[in-house]
């Protein structure tokens, strides 16, 4: 008896030390998804989120807009919350939310072609962005950090005049992949290293208030 008792009290250790924190690591990734600021009030970048994850971030940033960059999952089943195997589809909870639901599917030229043209996708971004009753923008793809990230990069360069170096170097720093974030990869050239920025763009385009 003493032996059984001995062993429950191990397993409760080990139960409260090792498993309990990973738990809740992966209650909190999935609640926020990876949920960066790269503008603060305007521009905000992440992964799928959660439902509950997703409303908490529209209301605590007033987020007018979510772009969903998912060409696989144009309008997602999303988990209710960690715990939940109940869904709601994202555009059904944009659309409780108030805010507007658009998709991106990110498309590629030929790449003999990327010098002279870029990706349809780039011109969709640009007009919603363009429009500043859009904002604050959530942008977001499944792990939000490829197609989020190369997006995001268009943003930096077109919006805040930062060289395709310097966005280079946060999308590598932001998780692509130091072996995929290369001029090798297709998306990083046609978004990021081949892009060139319009001219006569303001700095940053404030939202309406």
């Amino acid at each position: 008896m003493a032996g059984l008792i001995r062993w429950m009290l191990v397993a409760g250790i080990v139960l409260v030390v090792g498993v309990a924190p990973v738990v809740y690591f992966r209650e909190l990734y999935a609640y926020h998804k990876r949920l960066r600021e790269v503008v603060p009030g305007q521009f905000y970048r992440a992964g799928q989120m959660t439902a509950d994850g997703l409303t908490e971030t529209v209301q605590k940033h007033h987020i007018r807009l979510v772009l969903n960059v998912q060409d696989d999952f144009p309008d997602p089943d999303v988990y209710l919350s960690f715990w939940s195997g109940r869904t709601i589809k994202e555009s059904e909870l944009c659309r409780r939310l108030g805010v507007r639901y658009e998709v991106i599917a990110p498309d590629l030229v030929y790449p003999a072609e990327a010098e002279e043209k870029h990706p349809q996708a780039i011109d969709r971004f640009l007009e919603l962005l363009d429009d500043p009753a859009n904002y604050p923008v959530l942008l977001h793809c499944k792990a939000g950090l490829h197609r989020t990230g190369v997006l995001t990069a268009v943003y930096r360069m077109e919006y805040q005049g930062w060289t395709p170096l310097e966005a280079f170097r946060e999308l590598k720093a932001h998780g692509f992949g130091p072996w995929a974030c290369s001029a090798a990869n297709q998306y990083v050239s046609q978004y990021v290293l081949h892009y060139h920025p319009r001219a006569g763009r303001p700095a940053i385009i404030q939202h309406a208030e």
